[in-house]
Order: C-alpha cells, then structure tokens, then sequence
C-alpha cells in the first residue's frame, strides 16, 4: 500500500496555478497517484493487444514499433464512429464551468485534474492531428502532435478520472468528460496500456463470470455460510436456489457482495428479503455463472463491455426466466440502463416486468427487462407488504451516499431514501450540493480503488468525506448508506482516514435488520453481530 500523509498534511491543497505552460509540464508519476501496470496473462485471456510485462514507472514502456500510427488510426475511427466524441472535442469554450467540480482537482490541486485541462489533453492532439488550423498554427492554435511523453500523460490523468460525470452536470454545452476519457481509455488500451486493477478483474469475468474469479462451488460455499450467520441470527433457515431453469426472476449482483465486509451483509439482507417473499410468491434464482453484476469491461473499452454485458442475458436465455433484477451496483446499471440496447438489446426473448407480489409493472425496464432492486423493495414498502421495525436500527444515524452511477445515470434518487426512511428512526440527508445529481464520487471509481493509488483515492475522496464529517459532527451521524458495490469497498477506508467514527452499509442490510421474518427467534442483534438497540445486557449474558 502507498504511504499516506496523515489528515492534517493531507488536507493543505496548493490551487495556485503553475508558472509554465501546461503544455510545457511533464507528467510526473508520484507514489500513491498512479497504478500498476496489466499483466500479459490477462491480456491473452480476452485476446487484448500486446501482452507483455511493463511498469509505468518504466522509460521504455514496450509499446509497438507503429504506436503512434495505431492510436492516431483509432482515434480517427473514433471521431468519425461517436458524433458525441467529435462535438466534445470541437464545442468546448474553455469557460471553465467544471474547472473546481471535480473532486480529483479539489483534492490534488493539480490543474490537470481539472474536467476542462484534463479534456484539453486529448483535445489538443486533435486539434495538431487533425484540424487544419492546428496543423498550420500549432500552440497559437491550443494544438500539439502526439508524442511519446504526451501519451504517458494521457496514462497518467485518465486514470485520474473516476468517469464520475459531475462535471458534466455543470458543463453549459453538455460535455460528457467521462466520455472523453472513455475514448482516451480505449485507445491506451490499442497498444497495451491499462491497470492490473481493471484487466484482472476482466479477466477474471471472461472466465469464471465474477470479477473475483470465484468458481461456482466456491460461490454456492460462500451463500451456505451466509445462510448459517442469518440462522444464528434470525432461527430462520433460508436456502437459495441456484441455476434453476425456469424460475420467473434471475437475481444478480456484484461479487463484491458475496466476497468482502460490508457487501457481505448487503448479500446477506438479499438472501432475507427473498426468503420473507417466498411465502408471497418470488420465484427466483441466482445463477453462480452469471454471477457478476459489476462491468470492470467498461473501464477498458465499449467492445469489452459489450461482451460483458452479454454474459447476463445470455445466463437468463438459458435459465428461461421471464425478468432480472439486479442487486446494489455502480457501474452495472450504467451499463444496462445507457448501453444495453445498443450493446446487445433490446432483450426482447425477455418479458417486461412485473412484481410478482404487488403486479407493479415497471416500465422503465421495458427495454432492458432488468430491474434496480431498490425499486422493487421501494414497491413492496409502498404496497404494505413488508413487516418491519426500524427501531431496531435506531443504534444508527444514517446518511446516504448518491452512488455516482445510479444517481446520475439512472436518476435513482428517492427510492433509497424511501427505503431507508422506512427501515431506520434516524437518517440526515448532507449538504444539497453533496447529494442527489451533484454527489461527490468516492474516489476509487472506474477501477481505481487500489491499494497502490491510495494517496489519490484519499484526496480524491476528501470532498465526500467533509460532507460526511458535517452531518456527523452536527447530527451524530454513524453509518454511510450506498447502493454500490464499489462504494462499500472504497468508502470505509476513506472514512477510516478522514471520519473514523463513521461506518458503511448496503441499503438492503438495513432492510433486513428491521425486516420481522416468520417464525424468527427473538432478534438480539443485528446482521454484524452487534446487540440490537435495549438488547445489550442479553448479548453481554450470552457471551458469559
């Protein structure tokens, strides 16, 4: 893990402009601001270009001998194949709109992280490949050719980018920032240029339909224990079903979910949820194939994404279920909400859903048949057919986190918050511009929540954290709801730094823990093991 300053030295950020030309700085890879290098293996796996074992930090970075003529080919392609591409390279005023939204500028104070210069470095290649004005005027032109420093520098600062897209909301033309680090992506990756972080996990998707790599008994194993805690907990056996053709529902979700705390509670408060509904008529199943929700593919190119994506339709073709429903994600639901029709869609083999418990159509799933399950869990709250106390969640004041994803992408915005304020006492929203369409990433999106980046996860998170350390300094806020996998993995270190008091929950932990199940025992904690609110003194005498 890369050293971290402490808070205190962290937090004193230089937004002085530089004394030279951005054009005239070179990238310089400082510890705990770039990542380790792909590894050849993974690239064969998915028949990526130019296996080979590299470091960033390394001068020579084993690019082909024809790089240059293989990026500037496929940034043509790309010009003339995303309209969008070439009107955000040509629309840009430079009003600097986005300049302080992003929360790599506001935590690093490097120019280069903000939207407008970060763009400007692709934007300015081609103006001097491509215009005519920037052939023949050059600088005066804002123009420069492509060159072996400048495409380290486009390494360096696209992964800078979480592809979060709140600039994007304060940009008066509309230019999508993160799709322009998109295409830098994608041609980093022509010749060979991406992060162990995101090829691994791709990798591992392509073969295994996890991220994780978890094969299917491993999977099944993982489920079992789940089931043994909640018995534990509730007294209540629950059994889910797995691979089995012909249930109505395909349930998917991240494998951050089943693999690491706290997504594993999250996991956990599913498995409740779909146990208490079978009484009423859920018929679902999980499949240990398609057992990713998540798409790292979209971190590396859409062509990888596409064949990602493909892996979960194709899972429900062959179960022959009629719908998806897909669990607390990220970068899943941008995915199938903006990409799936074009991708693979529409999923018309598919039938569009409907709640088997309350016979809400949901038709904003028309298309993509899949749907968010905050809203079905919304839908059941709203039609009265959960038995719930939120008192035994009143141990924690919760605020909610906007994942970036489902927030702006989706505009899923009040069924969390529905939720939770049905199944908590206690929630405190943060402050208007940290929350809803102008939430604050968490830092380590896009493939960047590893360990060797830690130093800019937690700069980059630091604008997050201070709305945290708000509502926790003024309300006592203790627990950070999210309904991504992602989140659950990089927020609790970024609170451990900055806001220690403060911990992080699924939304659907929640739910279980004030979900009343048939024939439970008498609930004395909660799904981490820690005594329910009044129940203290019963847990102390169990320990004796």
């Amino acid at each position: 893990m890369a050293k971290v300053a402490p808070p205190e030295e962290l937090v004193q950020i230089e937004h002085r402009p530089p004394d030279k030309a951005w054009m005239d700085i070179p990238p310089e890879f400082r510890e705990g601001r770039w990542c380790y290098g792909s590894k050849p293996k993974d690239h064969k796996i998915v028949d990526f270009p130019n296996p080979r074992d590299w470091s960033p930090l390394d001068e020579d970075w084993k690019l082909p001998e024809n790089w240059l003529e293989i990026v500037l080919e496929g940034m043509r392609e790309r010009l003339h194949k995303y309209r969008s591409f070439r009107l955000f390279m040509d629309i840009c005023v430079r009003c600097g709109a986005c300049a302080d939204k992003c929360h790599f500028f506001i935590g690093s104070g490097d120019p280069k992280n903000m939207p407008v210069l970060r763009a400007e470095l692709i934007r300015s290649v081609y103006r001097g490949e491509f215009t005519k004005a920037g052939k023949i005027l050059g600088r005066l032109a804002g123009a420069r050719k492509l060159t072996y420093q400048v495409f380290k520098e486009w390494f360096y600062y696209f992964f800078q980018c979480t592809e979060c897209r709140r600039c994007s909301v304060f940009c008066p033309y509309g230019i999508d920032t993160a799709e322009i680090t998109i295409i830098g992506r994608e041609l980093l990756n022509l010749v060979g240029c991406n992060l162990d972080w995101i090829m691994a996990p791709v990798a591992n998707c392509y073969r295994t339909g996890n991220h994780l790599g978890i094969q299917p008994h491993a999977y099944v194993s993982m489920l079992e224990f789940f089931s043994e805690e909640i018995e534990e907990i509730t007294g209540v056996t629950v059994e889910p079903s797995f691979n089995r053709k012909g249930a109505e529902i395909l349930f998917i979700t991240p494998s951050g979910d089943v693999f690491a705390d706290p997504g594993t509670y999250t996991c956990m408060g599913y498995m409740m949820l779909f146990h208490y509904l079978q009484d009423l008529g859920l018929d679902l199943t999980w499949s240990t194939y398609a057992s990713e929700g998540g798409n790292f593919g979209y971190f590396t190119s859409h062509e990888m994404a596409k064949r990602l994506n493909a892996k979960m339709y194709a899972e429900a073709k062959r179960l022959g279920v009629k719908w998806i429903l897909g669990g607390e994600c990220g970068h899943m639901w941008r995915v199938v909400n903006q990409y799936m029709d074009t991708f693979n869609g529409p999923a018309d083999f598919l039938e569009e859903p409907v709640s088997p418990i309350t016979g809400t159509k949901f038709e904003n799933a028309k298309s993509t048949k899949m749907v968010h399950i905050t809203e079905f869990t919304a839908d059941l709250i709203t039609h009265g057919k959960l038995n719930l106390d939120p008192s035994r969640n009143d141990h924690l004041k919760v605020t909610f986190h906007d994942s970036c994803n489902p927030a702006r992408a989706m505009g899923i915005f009040e069924e969390p918050r529905y939720i939770i304020k049905n199944v908590c006492n206690n929630f405190y929203e943060m402050p208007p511009n940290t929350i809803r369409e102008q939430t604050y990433c968490c830092g380590g999106g896009s493939g960047l929540n590893t360990d060797e980046y830690m130093d800019m996860r937690m700069r980059g998170g630091f604008p997050r954290a201070n709305a945290v350390k708000y509502v926790h300094d003024k309300y006592g806020v203790n627990m950070l709801a999210c309904i991504c996998a992602i989140d659950r993995a990089t927020l609790p270190p970024l609170m451990e730094y900055w806001v220690p008091e403060v911990d992080v929950t699924g939304v659907h932990e929640l739910v279980a823990n004030a979900l009343i199940l048939k024939g439970e025992k008498k609930r004395t904690m909660d799904l981490r093991g820690e005594p329910l609110p009044g129940m203290e003194e019963e847990e102390d005498e169990e320990d004796v």
